[in-house]
């Protein structure tokens, strides 16, 4: 867990959510350098051990399943960095995505083709995100979620309606309805019996749906509809596409941490591997923030971010990552 994270169930508490923070001043922002900040290996997550003893499996033998698909694959690395490129970022970023998610998360496939095969099975679903009969797009427009619409950029408005869910409906009785304990994923943009991320980039439809806009304008993709489950799973599905949906994902963390927060991460990619991982980019910047502008106030020095167990990994194995590129 990040240390930074200690502010953030205060913060919220606080209202933090919804508050829209002005931007800090280049001068003063902190460069995160290189390396892990721990030593050994930060606790992993429970669904991970869960889901690698299930399948009877080892991290280390997902991690060298990816990593040699990827090694195997040239096309697929080219295609990475190119679309890296258009988001103006390091590639390394993408490739530490994709590795810690099937290392940690599902078991890789052993060539992309498999990622292509599964992506056009999703053409002759048919499903729509919606819970207990009230659409993802109803459920939005309660008044809970009015504040959201403060923010003014796509993923800010979208990481608001998350922590909205997580304190105010997950578990809970709400309007005369009792509303399912787990995470957003899982209870409106979840097909049956389908997991809760998928594709190359183990992305969720919320996080494809989050940085839509800034798909759209850097790569020309059409725009995403939440009434439209379909073609939103065939985007995160499809390598071609879903890479870039990953770009877009790690760009818009790294400009909140740098210009919310305060750090430019961009030398340490296991913290934004752990950003990746774990979401929130927005509300955990202000958390960040916040907490940090409270120990300023006391003369004492700043709470750098730090990696989780999956961000440590990228940092840890980061010379052989390197190679793929």
């Amino acid at each position: 867990m990040l240390k930074s994270m200690k502010f953030l169930a205060v913060l919220l508490l606080a209202g933090l959510v919804g508050v829209v923070m002005p931007p800090v001043v280049n001068a003063e922002v902190i460069v995160v350098p290189p390396g892990n900040r721990n030593d050994k290996r930060p606790k992993l997550a429970f669904l991970s051990v869960l889901w690698t003893a299930a399948n009877k499996g080892s991290y280390e033998a997902k991690y060298r399943q990816i990593y040699s698909m990827l090694q195997r694959d040239k096309n697929l690395v080219g295609k990475i960095k190119k679309v890296a490129g258009i988001y103006g970022i390091d590639p390394i970023h993408m490739i530490g995505a994709i590795v810690g998610e099937h290392t940690y998360n599902v078991d890789g496939l052993d060539s992309l083709q498999g990622y292509y095969v599964k992506a056009a099975q999703y053409s002759d679903l048919q499903f729509s995100f919606e819970y207990k009969g009230e659409t993802a797009d109803e459920f939005f427009n309660r008044p809970q979620f009015q504040q959201c619409n403060n923010f003014k950029s796509n993923y800010e408005v979208w990481d608001c309606r998350s922590v909205i869910w997580r304190t105010k409906f997950e578990g809970k009785f709400v309007d005369g309805k009792k509303f399912s304990g787990e995470r957003l994923q899982r209870v409106f943009f979840k097909p049956g019996i389908m997991g809760q991320t998928f594709g190359l980039g183990q992305m969720s439809p919320v996080t494809a749906l989050m940085v839509n806009d800034t798909v759209h304008a850097k790569s020309g993709l059409p725009l995403l509809d939440i009434n439209k489950a379909n073609e939103v799973y065939q985007a995160i599905m499809d390598p071609d596409k879903t890479i870039h949906y990953m770009a877009a994902q790690i760009r818009t963390s790294i400009d909140l941490y740098r210009n919310v927060a305060g750090f430019d991460i961009t030398q340490n990619p296991g913290i934004v591997a752990t950003l990746y991982n774990l979401g929130e980019s927005a509300t955990r910047a202000r958390a960040l923030r916040a907490g940090n502008d409270q120990l300023k106030a006391k003369g004492q020095p700043p709470v750098y971010p730090e990696e989780n167990f999956y961000g440590w990994l990228v940092n840890e194995k980061l010379s052989d990552l390197q190679k793929l590129l």
